[in-house]
């Protein structure tokens, strides 16, 4: 037993001594591997001692083309937009956050909080200057920028046209006094009058439901639904509602050596350059309701006399939940006019339009001449309706018609048009992506 417990002992024992034999040599071929790593180190040492000088450079030169990567992808576009009558910056909470969705990389958003709830009971020409100081302290604290544009809903639009014409630098103002003259007697072509504002370029000016032509009479103020006593009456006790801002919209401050101020507004004069202003802008959209907007006429928002307003299309729309509950052909009658789109993409987009200028070529850029006599010269009228429209349509204009007729919405359309509150006014998201989709960054 004890011979054959040996013999069962030693293949193990010969197994033991292999394995350890194996473990001696790979022991034995541990040092050849630390020689190695020794010369990667010598080699790590020497690359060590390199000066720093060349590597500092290359990361300061990579420093500063990202930083210059940086600023050329930075934002240098400014669009302001403007709250109207007893609104807030809130108004345009939904429009900015869809401006920064779809072009966020290239336009900086600034809603206008300098004009809000009764501060806008303080005339137009107030307001005006309020919003010009805080252009000019957003585009001081605001390196980069190179262009800038206006959004403005309602008495938004006065206002940043008045704001526009504080801000305007001519091109040849800081020319000598010769030049300064050729400015003033038209000397000089389009292109040279065309000025900066704080130096940016003007690229859009975009008002929506705005009364570029006032609220006084003709059922410019649509829920006084044109009865001709209440349009009368209305010129004297608005300054008791809304202030000084009432004495403007209905064109009540006037005297009799002075223009009231939406006139003044029409041309360059000592207060301000307002119409050399207006014309650097690139672009001039007037976004218009052509119904169901009781604070704003069709005709005032988009720069129309009675002539020129037309008959649109208009279309059957039946109404989905009548259809399914009653489908015998007397519940069909149950229907409702629609007006029809341009492009089922914005279903309340009914009509766009370019306006030339009126004028011909020679008296398009008389700018600095009263409106009275420019009224004179090309048109016999009396109406201070028509005296606006003519000066304001010195330039040219595009007008883009809206109608909400069919929705749930139509009887809040002046606020549905700019997406005020949300949850309130949906149906205008439309609107606001065709003016986002139209905007020129």
């Amino acid at each position: 037993m004890d011979d054959d417990d040996d013999e069962t002992v030693a293949p193990k024992w010969r197994c033991l001594q292999l394995k350890s034999t194996r473990r001696h040599h790979r022991h034995e071929a541990v040092p050849a591997r630390d020689g190695n790593n020794q010369k990667l180190e010598k080699v790590e040492q020497e690359l060590a001692q390199i000066p720093s000088d060349a590597t500092a450079e290359l990361r300061s030169s990579n420093n500063e083309s990202a930083a210059q990567e940086s600023h050329m992808e930075s934002p240098n576009h400014l669009l302001i937009m403007v709250n109207g009558i007893v609104g807030s910056a809130n108004d345009w909470k939904y429009t900015a956050v869809q401006f920064k969705l779809k072009q966020g990389d290239k336009v900086i958003v600034h809603c206008s909080s300098c004009n809000s709830a009764t501060l806008t009971f303080h005339g137009v020409n107030i307001m005006g200057r309020r919003l010009a100081d805080e252009v000019r302290d957003v585009v001081n604290r605001t390196p980069g920028l190179a262009k800038i544009s206006f959004l403005a809903h309602s008495l938004g639009g006065l206002v940043a046209r008045y704001a526009i014409s504080q801000l305007y630098v001519p091109v040849l103002s800081g020319k000598t006094e010769k030049d300064r003259e050729k400015f003033k007697t038209n000397e000089v072509d389009a292109v040279q009058r065309k000025g900066t504002l704080l130096g940016l370029q003007p690229i859009n000016f975009i008002t929506i439901a705005t009364p570029h032509l006032g609220s006084r009479g003709n059922k410019q103020l649509p829920f006084l639904c044109g009865i001709v006593c209440l349009e009368k009456v209305a010129p004297r006790v608005a300054h008791l509602i809304i202030g000084k801002t009432g004495k403007h919209l209905f064109l009540a401050d006037g005297s009799c050596n002075k223009l009231p101020l939406l006139q003044r507004m029409t041309t360059d004069c000592e207060e301000g350059l307002f119409i050399s202003a207006l014309q650097g802008f690139k672009h001039r959209v007037a976004y218009a309701n052509i119904c169901n907007d009781h604070m704003v006429g069709w005709r005032t928002s988009s720069l129309r006399r009675k002539s020129e307003i037309h008959k649109v299309k208009k279309s059957k729309l039946v109404i989905p939940d009548v259809c399914a509950m009653n489908s015998e052909p007397e519940h069909l009658g149950l229907v409702q006019m629609k007006h029809v789109p341009l492009d089922p993409k914005y279903p309340h987009i009914i009509n766009v339009e370019d306006v030339p200028s009126q004028l011909d070529a020679s008296t398009e850029f008389c700018l600095t001449s009263p409106v009275a006599e420019l009224n004179e010269k090309h048109i016999v009228s009396k109406s201070i309706e028509e005296k606006l429209l003519v000066g304001l349509t010195q330039l040219k204009w595009k007008r883009v018609d809206v109608s909400f007729r069919g929705s749930c919405q139509r009887f809040f359309a002046h606020s549905t048009i700019q997406v005020k509150i949300y949850c309130l006014h949906s149906d205008g998201a439309d609107v606001i992506a065709h003016i986002i989709d139209n905007f020129e960054v």
